[in-house]
């Protein structure tokens, strides 16, 4: 039997049989990559999601804290609205139930004046020589109490606002 037909015979077949191997191993190399590229961009996407759902819940916090009733009633009063009188509505047939009341304006509450800056007294230093003078012999080395300061004075920083009359809008929305 010759030995160099069947060799020369299966020399194709191996080669098809080895490339065909190689074939697979790079299609799944780069499956494999395609798949931990998109793994890293899905990653990417919930690290967003949840960065974006902390940033909603936190607006919506500030949304319900201006929604909140003393804080549209503190709001209403900085724009100088005053609360409603009492209404008056009207019947189907045009009659008027209850008395209206005209909304009058609360008399503004004086602000309040910041306090005095005062400097707190010095306090000598403790034990030695200093601790055993008189008073006379402290006046004479030159340590004099400290002077209060003088009050601060509040000035305007801003325009000022007129004290809302009693035309002013009502909150009532009605």
């Amino acid at each position: 039997m010759p030995s160099g037909t069947s060799t020369a015979a299966r020399t194709p077949f191996v080669l098809l049989v080895v490339l065909l191997l190689g074939g697979g191993l790079i299609t799944l190399l780069l499956l494999n990559s395609a798949l931990n590229q998109g793994s890293f961009e899905l990653s990417e996407l919930k690290k967003r999601t949840t960065e974006l759902t902390d940033e909603e819940q936190a607006l919506q916090h500030d949304v319900d804290d201006s929604a909140a009733p003393d804080a549209l009633e503190r709001r209403a009063r900085e724009l100088g609205m005053v609360p409603g009188g009492t209404p008056a509505f009207l019947d189907p047939d045009g009659k008027v139930r209850g008395v209206p009341s005209v909304a009058v304006s609360p008399k503004p509450s004086p602000r309040p004046t910041p306090p005095a800056a005062t400097t707190p007294p010095a306090t000598p230093p403790a034990g030695g020589a200093a601790a055993t003078r008189t008073p006379a012999q402290q006046g004479a080395a030159g340590t004099a109490s400290p002077t209060p300061a003088p009050p601060a004075t509040p000035t305007a920083t801003g325009p000022t606002t007129p004290p809302p009359t009693a035309t002013a809008p009502t909150t009532s929305g009605r």
